[in-house]
């Protein structure tokens, strides 16, 4: 069906042919390009690349049903380069993110392809600080790989593998003693929570962080592993009407939603309605900004979202005396702005929360630790927390884009045809209207447009991204 190559990593349906799909060829072709950028062992160096050295990197994967023959593929090939493997089994992006700093590994390999359907899977890889490998890094491994410019180790020089369940707790552990995270205060609340874990590891860490936040009263809805997603992955409004219901039916005090692979995170509140992916961000961004008062004094307070994120984390930031700064969309992308400005917190509007002084990863853990810490503190529950913030509408959509189509093409009709308003080229093609504004842009893990258009009100939202969506089909013609 699909195989796309992007700062993302490696993503794919499982079987059919190589160079199509992300069959065994094509995992092996691109798990010894990434080692040989980990052994230095390329004919392009990049800087810090070393000649072949021994290399330790560090694995986990989701609960994905293609997720153990993945894992087989890539151990035989890194080994067969001479790479150690810390291999965590079952696990979550973020653990993998924290245990390449903790091991100090030379690297790490996530095996999820995140929120898309159970048909999918990938290779998302990390350099030596635990965070996604950067789009020059990625293209070099895309040209070794195109070439298959690699080799492996002799008999007498293969690498090992240990297998390491640790860090589940040395995660919890981490969040735990974060300091502004107060489980005691979380604790003092008697929370009731119903978790909707998609079948996948989010079963296995979600509930194990909220009972060491002090939640006894947990409901764990679709919490077999077994990879056979019991709905669509992505937390999005649509796909989590079983979390909601079971909110209101257990009279529970909060709904957690996570991704397959624990990054995005989005929460229902008590009476069933969706806090709102969006605010996720918001939410935890004024909770730390209002304990960040040194920070905030000494022009530090800074915040970063990609630009398809709701405009209220802007509001938010300036309320509390800090700079908002935008990013093109992906992680990659918002952690390098979020280096440059100095954020103290930042995401993106997808539920992916990150926060700089833990680790530069989308992290729903960290998410779920802070969101219940400022929740305790409110008091008044998640519906009244909500209602604190602006309230914007964002109209999320997709096309899917068929061989061939140029997309460069379309978006310069469009630009032209919006060239009385302002424009941001920087990630796709961002058009202001007054209050309201709407992103075109190719998305990095799937064959689609996204059209995402904000406004105050839901109607102008949807007009918004439906006029853009009729602009595209015109001028495919």
């Amino acid at each position: 069906m699909a195989l796309i190559k992007s700062i993302s990593g490696i993503r794919g349906t499982i079987g059919g042919k190589p160079g199509e799909n992300l069959s065994p060829v094509d995992i092996v072709k691109f798990t010894a390009a990434y080692g040989c950028i980990i052994t230095g062992d390329n004919n392009k160096k990049i800087a810090s690349a070393s000649p072949r050295k021994k290399a330790k990197i560090v694995i986990g994967r989701d609960g994905r049903i293609s997720g153990i023959m993945v894992r087989n593929l890539v151990v035989g090939t890194l080994t067969g380069m001479g790479i150690d493997i810390i291999d965590l089994g079952l696990s979550t992006t973020p653990t993998v993110e924290i245990a390449v700093k903790m091991e100090g590994a030379d690297g790490g390999i996530i095996l999820t392809a995140s929120h898309n359907t159970k048909e999918w899977n990938a290779l998302k890889l990390l350099n030596n600080e635990g965070e996604f490998i950067s789009a020059e890094t990625g293209n070099l491994i895309l040209e070794i790989a195109a070439h298959e410019d690699f080799s492996f180790a002799p008999v007498d020089k293969l690498g090992s593998v240990i297998n390491d369940d640790s860090f589940l707790q040395k995660h919890i552990d981490a969040i735990i003693n974060y300091p502004l995270v107060n489980a005691k205060a979380i604790a003092s609340q008697n929370l009731k929570v119903v978790v909707d874990a998609i079948n996948s590891t989010g079963a296995i860490y979600v509930p194990a962080l909220l009972k060491a936040l002090g939640v006894k009263n947990i409901i764990v809805l679709n919490e077999e592993v077994n990879g056979k997603f019991a709905h669509n992955p992505e937390p999005l409004p649509e796909h989590l009407t079983e979390l909601s219901r079971e909110v209101v039916k257990q009279k529970a005090n909060l709904g957690i939603a996570v991704d397959p692979d624990v990054d995005r995170l989005c929460f229902v509140c008590e009476d069933g309605t969706m806090f709102g992916e969006e605010y996720t961000l918001v939410a935890v961004a004024d909770y730390i900004l209002s304990r960040k008062k040194p920070a905030l004094a000494a022009g530090r307070g800074n915040t970063v979202s990609n630009m398809s994120s709701t405009r209220a984390l802007k509001d938010i930031t300036i309320k509390h005396g800090g700079q908002y700064f935008p990013s093109a969309v992906g992680e990659v992308n918002v952690v390098k702005k979020m280096k440059e400005v100095k954020a103290v917190i930042g995401g993106e509007g997808n539920g992916g929360i990150i926060v700089p002084d833990f680790h530069y990863g989308r992290d729903a853990l960290i998410g779920i630790g802070l969101f219940l810490s400022h929740l305790s503190d409110h008091m008044m529950g998640a519906k009244s927390l909500r209602g604190l913030y602006p309230d914007y509408y964002i109209s999320k959509n997709k096309m899917e884009l068929q061989n061939g189509i140029n997309v460069k093409n379309i978006f310069e009709k469009i630009k032209k045809k919006y060239k009385r308003h302002p424009i941001n080229i920087e990630d796709g093609l961002k058009i202001e209207f007054d209050n309201d504004w709407v992103h075109l842009r190719t998305s990095n893990t799937e064959p689609i447009i996204r059209i995402y258009a904000e406004s105050h009100f839901e109607t102008t939202a949807n007009n918004i991204a439906l006029q853009l969506m009729k602009d595209i089909k015109e001028f495919t013609v």
